[in-house]
């Protein structure tokens, strides 16, 4: 097998194929306790916002099923259970206003489902604590699996997403191909991610502030320098927006688009299984 095959990155290192899985699980064992905490210093919140555009795009509805892939901490999943809620609830307002009888849901029932995949069972323990504090009893699963082999069957979810997790996976062709598949048809896939920045000025500025300003907070709130100084790393090798595009073609999706965030800081593709 060629040098190429054997190995991949990790950050700007290059690194055996079979290890980086082992590294990249570290590196968020490391820092879940305080990864929330940390998202918030790293963008001044703006992941919020970010994160609340994807469900805009999204658009929930009751009934659907969602996989949530490397969502290990339930913020994603959270806010689409709120807003299919909330779309039932107006629903049935609706229906009321009407002179329509409206039968309540039960206590605790769910409108939607969320199966929440993440390879590290530290940060699904963090979104289990979560949502229990949240009283989250309802339409939530945990499962702990590889993105690339899903421990699901064809044709299974309504909805894919995968929010800052992309980046992270050994092979983005592999994660593609297993997203197209546990895809009923008509199925929608979303990936926020951390992208090309397309404002002139703002990359220099962005560069500074990932290689120099972002380890430091590491070090100093989750006592990771090193943790951070890959995720720094781990964006800048992520493809651009337009390879984007054309891998998510390449795995069999249609109707790609994406739309860019805070300058193309981040970036929301999107992709239906025809």
């Amino acid at each position: 097998m060629s040098q190429q095959n054997d190995t991949t990155h990790f950050g700007f290192r290059t690194v055996r194929t079979e290890e980086k899985q082992t590294l990249v699980r570290e590196v968020f064992d490391s820092v879940a306790a305080r990864y929330d905490l940390m998202n918030d210093l790293m963008s001044g919140g703006v992941h919020r916002l970010w994160k609340n555009a994807l469900i805009d795009w999204m658009n929930p509805q009751p009934g659907q099923a969602l996989l949530d892939v490397a969502g290990g901490t339930g913020d994603i999943a959270f806010r689409f259970l709120d807003r299919a809620g909330h779309v039932a609830a107006v629903r049935r307002a609706e229906k009321r206003e009407a002179g329509e009888t409206v039968a309540e849901p039960a206590p605790n029932s769910a409108v939607a489902g969320v199966t929440v995949c993440d390879i590290n069972a530290e940060m699904l323990k963090v979104g289990r604590s979560r949502a229990t504090d949240q009283g989250r009893l309802a339409g939530l699963e945990w499962v702990c699996g590889n993105a690339e082999s899903l421990p699901f069957p064809d044709r299974s979810f309504d909805l894919y997403t995968i929010a800052f997790g992309l980046r992270n996976v050994t092979h983005i062709d592999r994660a593609l191909a297993e997203a197209r598949r546990v895809l009923k048809p008509g199925g929608r896939f979303f990936c926020l991610e951390f992208s090309r920045v397309v404002v002139p000025g703002l990359d220099a500025a962005y560069d500074l502030y990932s290689f120099k300003v972002l380890p430091t907070l590491g070090q100093v709130v989750a006592r990771n320098r090193e943790a951070y100084q890959y995720l720094a790393e781990s964006i800048r090798r992520f493809p651009p927006q337009d390879r984007m595009v054309e891998m998510m073609k390449e795995a069999g999706f249609g109707q790609v688009r994406y739309r860019n965030l805070s300058g193309g800081i981040s970036c929301i593709h999107s992709g239906w299984r025809l």
